[in-house]
């Protein structure tokens, strides 16, 4: 039901009749067999370009080494199999570049770089560049921003160093727009030119499709972790053959060899010789620890002893002995 204006100029509900939901059709035990076997099908075709499963046809069977070594020499030689098999792929996907005149960009001053690159810095209108990197969709997105704009960015993420460059010459070549500056690692940004006109085409001839960039960019990736798989393996074979060299054959060596203690013939204890700048040092400072902690040490007592020595050779000397009040003995026994 809906309100609607006759056309008298009065309102008025309609009703609008619709079509009952389809109902799906009860399904046997047979027919949903069938549309399993269907939906399998269709996964398997698409997992079929997957670089993943990109191997040596065959039955896979499982390897027993004898040793590391063998076991790490199986990996890269089936790694540089596969790097051969993704090369061969990728070729599948070369465009050959377009016949034709020419074009050549328009040279702008110096004054009027410094115009659009401020203008363009100012807008947000942009074209990403993806994992799919550069395909028709890409030049396509360019022209309908040139449209109503003269400049336009271009962001390239992900983007590895030094690539920014290549995808700048690409797409002033397929474009035919003249790149004003490159900012940072990703940033492009592109003028279109003083004469320029939109092309009937606008996606160009030798570029690749939406689909078939994303394919070509997995089999890309795949290629990349495999030169970087051989790399490592090599190093760790590297490694392998120095353990070998100084240590020996694992598998040959005694187990029990490591628990022996090595024996060792006319080892003699190394002295360390004392400075005689540094034990007097060390000595003062022991002593003035002493004496600030108040403790009284032997060399005190020695001290004492000393002058007890001398109070009783002098009392012996003078005939008269003293006690310990600090009164002689003659004058107590005077008293």
């Amino acid at each position: 039901m809906s309100l609607v204006i006759s056309p008298h100029g009065k309102p008025k509900f309609e009703i609008n009749e619709t079509e009952p939901p389809k109902k799906e059709k009860w399904q046997t035990k047979k027919r949903l067999k069938v549309r399993r076997m269907k939906e399998k099908q269709k996964r398997k075709a698409a997992n079929k370009r997957d670089p993943r499963r990109l191997r040596v046809k065959g039955n896979k069977k499982r390897q027993r080494f004898a040793d590391a070594e063998e076991r790490i020499k199986y990996k890269i030689e089936n790694a540089r199999i596969k790097e051969g098999l993704l090369i061969e792929r990728l070729k599948r996907y070369e465009v050959a570049k377009a016949e034709g005149p020419l074009v050549e960009p328009h040279v702008l001053t110096g004054e009027e770089r410094f115009y659009m690159k401020k203008m363009a810095e100012k807008r947000s209108n942009y074209v990403p560049v993806g994992r799919r990197g550069i395909f028709g969709g890409v030049i396509l997105n360019m022209h309908m921003h040139w449209k109503k704009h003269e400049t336009v960015k271009v962001i390239c993420k992900p983007c590895k160093p030094g690539q920014v460059q290549e995808y700048a010459d690409e797409i002033s070549r397929l474009s035919g727009g003249v790149p004003i500056q490159i900012i940072g690692e990703d940033t492009i940004l592109f003028y279109r030119g003083k004469k320029y006109v939109q092309p009937k085409v606008m996606s160009p001839v030798d570029t690749l499709s939406k689909k078939r960039a994303l394919e070509k960019s997995k089999y890309e990736q795949s290629l990349e972790s495999v030169r970087r798989f051989i790399a490592i393996a090599e190093k760790e074979l590297e490694l392998n053959y120095r353990h070998v060299a100084l240590y020996g054959d694992p598998n040959n060596r005694d187990p029990k060899s490591i628990l022996d203690k090595p024996k060792t013939k006319g080892r003699s204890k190394k002295v360390i010789p004392m400075d005689n700048t540094i034990s007097s040092i060390t000595n003062e400072k022991y002593e003035d620890e002493r004496i600030c902690s108040g403790d009284s040490g032997s060399d005190y007592d020695n001290d004492d002893v000393f002058t007890e020595d001398l109070v009783s050779s002098d009392d012996e000397g003078t005939g008269e002995s003293w006690d310990r009040d600090g009164t002689l003995n003659g004058d107590r026994n005077i008293i």
